[in-house]
């Protein structure tokens, strides 16, 4: 039997594949849940469609989502002399750097940004204008600083009382994958985001989501199978090829999630049901939970801490183990200390072959790009018959990446 490996020592070249460029999925098919589905369950491989979901999901099971909504996070100012910047505005800096608050903050706000075009916008605002609220409107942009190829970025806008949310929706537009190669469309508008779509914040849409219809959630409810949500604001580095030769050499990004009390204690009474993950970004925020609320257990001081956070390697540090039902009670009590409702946190988890999962028994996801950090979370759920399961799906005719089919993984 071959020893457990160690993340850190893993070349990201050793989990790649062909993927053939006709082989992506350019747009989403006409309706939401007749995508493939490929079922995975303890090394059999079986050809569903979407539909066939609740009736492939191992009996109480309680399936897990992410409800964070897609924000129109690019904007294609002009400058004085007629050119085109385009920003995308990836985090909050100032004077919120919680998402939700600077959503709703008005008149003013500075963001971390990508530039597009930036060596011709050499100093000097840039402006668009455009309708909020049926308002004549203008946005303007200046540059404070670039380092680490970001740029912080100044906006100011008028109507001031508009909160940044209306100035987004209005002059903005969705950030679809670059490898789609594209503009947005309508159709993006409404099939870039999940029917459950709740709390703006996401670069990037959550899309093993996408496939879920109300026809789909009608039918888990029949068949009792539960459901709940979390938030986990998808950030731009989840496109971030990996470059280094070693995974040690690679530094995952930081998101916020956000998950409330009464999911704690849901997650603490469902055991011992199978609870399956919708996306890598619900697998990631649930295992997330854990290594939060093991922090907790075994130093106590923590939850004196200004903010929660999970590091890149924390889960393949020594420590005595903390059962799953001790760190969800370690977080619960933190809640109940600080008179809060939900845990905000943010988390860098890279979970890779070497993790050993301890809040999820399965996933539904969507194919992903070869040597991708989302790619080495399947191999860790399902080890090597990764290699199996893209085959086959290549074999099959599977659409591929984020207006792809579907996988149901059951190790």
């Amino acid at each position: 039997m071959s020893a457990t490996p160690d993340p850190r020592l893993l070349s990201i070249f050793d989990y790649t594949y062909e993927l053939p460029a006709a082989r992506i999925a350019p747009e989403p098919l006409p309706n939401r849940d007749q995508s493939q589905l490929l079922v995975y369950r303890q090394g059999a491989i079986q050809d569903r469609r979407f539909t066939d979901l609740p009736t492939e999901l191992p009996a109480e099971s309680l399936l897990i989502f992410n409800n964070t909504k897609v924000v129109r996070a690019r904007l294609f100012c002009q400058k004085p002399t007629g050119g085109v910047v385009e920003l995308f505005c990836l985090e909050p800096v100032a004077p919120h750097r919680s998402v939700e608050l600077a959503m709703q903050q008005t008149g003013s706000c500075v963001w971390k940004c990508l530039v597009g075009n930036g060596k011709r916008w050499k100093t000097g605002p840039v402006q668009i204008s455009f309708t909020v609220l049926d308002t004549p409107a203008v946005l303007t942009a200046e540059r404070l600083e670039a380092a680490d190829g970001y740029s912080l970025i100044q906006f100011s806008w008028q109507p001031a009382e508009a909160p940044f949310a209306e100035i987004l929706r209005a002059a903005g537009h969705l950030p679809l994958p670059p490898y789609l190669n594209r503009e947005d469309t309508d159709v993006d508008a409404v099939r870039y985001q999940t029917v459950y779509a709740a709390h703006e914040g996401a670069v990037a849409a959550p899309t093993a989501g996408l496939h879920f219809s109300d026809a789909v959630f009608a039918d888990l409810k029949a068949r009792g199978i539960a459901t709940a949500e979390l938030t986990l604001h998808v950030g731009a580095g989840t496109f971030q090829p990996v470059k280094a030769a070693q995974m040690d050499g690679h530094a995952m990004h930081a998101e916020p999630i956000a998950v409330n009390a009464a999911l704690l204690r849901q997650l603490l009474s469902h055991a011992p049901q199978p609870i399956i993950a919708v996306g890598t970004t619900s697998l990631r925020t649930l295992e997330s939970l854990y290594w939060l609320g093991t922090r907790l257990v075994r130093e106590p001081s923590y939850a004196t801490e200004s903010a929660f956070h999970v590091t890149q390697w924390q889960p393949y540090e020594e420590g005595p183990e903390v059962s799953l039902a001790a760190a969800l009670q370690a977080l619960l009590d933190s809640l109940e200390q600080s008179g809060s409702d939900s845990i905000q946190a943010t988390t860098q988890l890279l979970i890779a072959p070497g993790y050993r999962f301890r809040v999820i028994q399965g996933l539904v996801t969507n194919f992903h790009q070869p040597e991708s950090t989302l790619l080495l979370l399947v191999s860790a759920l399902i080890g090597p018959d990764w290699r199996r399961v893209y085959d086959h799906a290549l074999a099959h005719n599977y659409r591929f990446l984020s207006y792809g089919d579907s996988s149901l993984l059951l190790p």
